[in-house]
């Protein structure tokens, strides 16, 4: 008699796949969800690219997949957008954008920028910012019309752009914006936080931030101003024709190409035709298109790369001549430079600061405005916006591209790692190199801590033995260019006097240096070099003056220790008014001496930055070093070498010091 738990199991091959044609039921779930989703049902070819997750995914794509006539007639309007996230520092950066997009100068009448809101015409921005507290993201849009200088206020547009976005979403966004009229073309600055009206995070489809809310504006510009005419679609071609940036005549030539680069000059409308062939002679003239045979055409390579740069120039050189302009200084487009941080042989560049600025107002990146001394006027990216300290107007400075290369501390970690296994600490070093101190193999160890934390390129065990690999100096060199991305160039600050104030102050001034170097920089005799030329000249006859230089035989001498003499000289006016201020004594602390106390403050002046450190009844002056920022009410100590010193912050046992 059988139980009905009772079976009888019937073994087949091992690994069978089962009867021919049959599937897994994992296979059959697989290919019924994506047949669920709009796939093909062959779990193969199905890809999931996450473009359709998060709010306004299905009019994102309805959107995107417009006809493309219809969407030719649409005014059109340029939506950048950027998601930021708001942890560790992240709100810092957030009060930073604020404070940026409220600055002076971006109204029509120069006014500071003006928050405002869904319902009020005066946001309040501290309470937008303590509302985002906790929120785990932000997003940013600049939104810009082709017809937007057409808009006496650009209020009305965005309010119902951001009301039509809350219905395709579907809920309310938390939002503020400024409208800026400092360029040419009108822009509005928008952010909204990264919550829905649940307080759940904000996650808004892909397809639509990159389409949909393009669309959207279009929509509404082209109700206010009507569809693009005929006449004025055929205008804005024709005006591409002669365009020296990438066009949409460019994109269509480069999609008719065949898979040989030709591309042939004939079209079935005329007006196209005569568009598609007069940019092409135009091509020719700028070296990017050869005719081979009548009607038959070759592009170069990397035609639209080539493109894209020389409109990013031409960006450039508009920009460098509105600054100028606004400086009332005059400069021939010859005088113009570019300094490219990626070129090897550029030289750094000297001069004065003429302006600051952001070249990508999305992704902070800054630029500087330098009136060389070589008599050339330079535009420098110089990056992320934090990674330079503010550059005033008037300011001289050098700016010199960032080198990528391995330092010597990087060379050495690879040697002592070759030598032991692709193993590293500072036992190991001190045994390869007897020569070397404890403190400096430190500063091996501090670089593998700042090559860890930023790209992981190397391991550290927990007994603090760190593991090398044989790529290790290309992985150094990669963590150099993550650096450079964000900041491309070193900007030293020479000197925050003017030149007219350096002429007769009693500090050691950096036309001091310049005058008694052995390599002091070389000045044109126009432009900014001109001025640092004649600056000089009353600055030796003022040095003459006070007895540290004297003429002989026509040339000027200059008294050995002349920096020296006035350092001490600006060091002991300026030590003399802290005095007065804090009631303290000043002790001067001179090589070889320890100092201790508290780190205060940093103190400009002409002779360099200094840091002000103060015990309970006395302060000294020492050299100011830039990792000193974030330090400032600290306790610190050191030993003072020649003009430097080696520090160590906090009062922990071990605790790293700063050489």
């Amino acid at each position: 008699m059988f139980d009905d738990d009772d079976f009888k199991p019937k073994l087949g091959k091992i690994r069978s796949r089962g009867s021919k044609g049959g599937r897994k039921f994992l296979h059959q779930v697989l290919a019924a969800s994506n047949l669920a989703r709009g796939g093909t049902g062959d779990t193969r070819k199905s890809r999931f690219t996450g473009s359709r997750i998060g709010r306004g995914a299905g009019v994102g794509h309805v959107l995107a997949s417009r006809d493309r006539y219809a969407a030719f007639r649409q005014r059109r309007v340029i939506i950048k957008s950027r998601i930021i996230k708001l942890a560790g520092k992240g709100m810092d950066g957030a009060r930073a954008h604020l404070r940026y997009i409220q600055r002076d100068g971006v109204t029509r009448e120069g006014e500071p920028g003006e928050l405002y809101g869904a319902e009020q015409d005066r946001a309040d921005g501290k309470a937008f910012l303590e509302r985002s507290e906790g929120d785990r993201h932000q997003f940013r849009f600049i939104v810009s019309a082709e017809d937007g200088a057409e808009y006496d206020d650009l209020k009305p547009l965005t309010r119902r752009l951001m009301a039509r976005m809350e219905e395709d979403l579907g809920t309310k966004l938390d939002w503020v914006a400024v409208d800026h009229y400092n360029t040419g073309h009108p822009h509005t600055h928008i952010l909204v936080r990264g919550r829905d009206e649940r307080g759940k995070d904000l996650i808004i489809a892909r397809d639509y931030i990159t389409t949909g809310m393009r669309e959207r504006a279009a929509e509404i510009v082209s109700l206010d101003f009507g569809p693009r005419s005929d006449f004025e679609i055929e205008d804005r071609l024709r005006r591409e024709v002669e365009q020296e940036r990438l066009t949409s005549i460019d994109r269509r030539l480069v999609r008719d190409m065949d898979d040989t680069g030709l591309v042939g000059a004939t079209d079935r409308d005329a007006f196209q035709q005569s568009l598609r062939v007069g940019r092409l002679q135009k091509l020719r003239r700028l070296g990017l298109a050869e005719e081979l045979r009548p009607g038959q055409w070759r592009l170069e390579e990397g035609l639209e790369d080539t493109l894209r740069r020389m409109g990013e120039r031409g960006d450039i050189i508009k920009t460098m001549h509105r600054e100028i302009a606004g400086q009332n200084i005059a400069r021939s487009p010859g005088d113009y430079a570019i300094l490219d941080p990626g070129d090897p042989t550029a030289n750094p560049v000297i001069g004065r600061v003429v302006a600051r600025g952001l070249s990508d107002e999305l992704k902070d990146r800054h630029y500087l405005i330098v009136d060389g001394v070589d008599g050339r006027t330079h535009y420098v990216d110089i990056g992320r916006g934090e990674a330079t300290e503010p550059t005033p107007d008037g300011n001289i400075v050098r700016v010199t591209p960032k080198n990528i290369e391995p330092r010597r501390v990087d060379r050495t970690v690879a040697a002592v790692a070759a030598a032991n296994d692709g193993r590293y600490t500072i036992d190991l070093h001190l045994k390869h190199d007897p020569r070397a101190t404890e403190e400096y193999a430190e500063t091996h160890v501090r670089r593998l801590e700042a090559i860890r934390r930023v790209t992981g390129g190397v391991v550290r065990e927990p007994n603090g033995t760190w593991l090398i690999t044989p790529d290790h100096l290309d992985r150094v060199m990669e963590y150099e260019r993550s650096l450079a991305r964000a900041a491309p160039v070193i900007v030293e600050k020479l000197s925050h006097l003017t030149l007219d104030q350096q002429v007769g102050t009693d500090g050691a001034t950096w036309l001091d240096r310049e005058l008694v170097s052995d390599h002091a920089e070389p000045s044109r005799d126009s432009g900014f070099g001109r001025e640092v030329r004649e600056a000089q000249a009353r600055r030796r006859q003022w040095l003459i003056a006070e007895g540290l230089a004297h003429e002989e035989r026509d040339r000027i001498v200059y008294r050995a220790n002349m920096l020296a003499i006035l350092r001490r000289r600006e060091l002991a006016r300026v030590a003399g008014q802290l005095s007065d201020q804090l009631g303290l004594a000043y002790v001067e602390t001179r090589s070889g001496e320890p100092v201790e106390g508290t780190l205060r403050r940093s103190v400009q002046l002409a002779s360099g930055k200094y840091a002000l450190v103060e015990n309970s009844r006395e302060f000294t002056l020492v050299p100011w070093r830039p990792v000193l920022e974030r330090h400032i009410g600290k306790q610190v100590s050191g030993i003072m070498r020649g003009d430097g010193i080696s520090w160590t912050i906090g009062r922990q046992r071990g605790w790293p010091s700063i050489s």
